[in-house]
């Protein structure tokens, strides 16, 4: 009898593995440093239900299996919809942040991502930054990164992604909806066209969506 429990038990722990291999290859996702908030939730939900499968020797695996493939498909979903509303995007999964600006802090958005100077400090000490004035830009990225660019190092803004204008953007560079408009007519471009278009140096580009193709 205690043979055929540790036979169960080895069983269940490898298939599990190879499930979770498989699951995850569905999933798309390569690096820890790659999950946003929805993933992160499934993976925690994962575990746990993996960790239930193990500990419950007589129960059903599709006891599991079944939930862990219902939240791989919720998750492919939401990864669907996100790719292809900006909107949704960011109300899910949040939007990349200034930290730094030419060498100054933007402490009202730390203060709503609570993200502390100690957390700042630590990840400039970690790419060898020693010094917050040698900043040019330090965005904080959906994932936790920070993006650090040094001195003059041109950091490209996001003007448009998949069609719909970026209005914090145009605002920090000192620009109008009418700016913007102006450019994409000059170019004879439809703003639903627009793949992705951002400002760097002094000047705009534009990846037409029809150029993809």
């Amino acid at each position: 009898m205690g043979d055929i429990m540790y036979f169960s038990l080895i069983f269940r722990t490898i298939f599990m593995y190879f499930f979770v291999i498989f699951v995850y290859r569905l999933m798309g996702k390569k690096e820890v440093g790659e999950l946003s908030i929805v993933d992160l939730i499934v993976s925690i939900l994962i575990a746990e239900l993996i960790a239930l499968s193990i500990e419950d020797k007589k129960g059903s695996l599709l006891l599991s299996v079944v939930p862990i493939l219902v939240l791989v498909a919720v998750q492919m979903l939401i990864s669907y919809i996100t790719m292809k509303n900006y909107r949704i995007r960011n109300i899910i999964d949040g939007r990349p942040t200034v930290i730094i600006k030419d060498g100054k802090l933007n402490f009202t958005e730390m203060s709503k991502l609570r993200y502390s100077l100690d957390d700042l400090l630590t990840q400039l000490r970690l790419q060898g930054i020693k010094s917050i004035d040698k900043v040019n830009y330090a965005i904080l990225e959906n994932n936790g990164n920070l993006s650090v660019f040094i001195d003059n190092s041109d950091y490209p803004l996001p003007l448009i992604l998949d069609g719909v204008i970026d209005y914090s953007v145009l605002k920090e560079i000192g620009k109008d909806y009418k700016w913007i408009t102006n450019i994409l007519n000059k170019k004879g471009i439809n703003l639903e066209d627009v793949f992705y278009a951002f400002y760097t140096n002094g000047k705009t580009f534009i990846i037409n969506r029809n150029e993809l193709l």
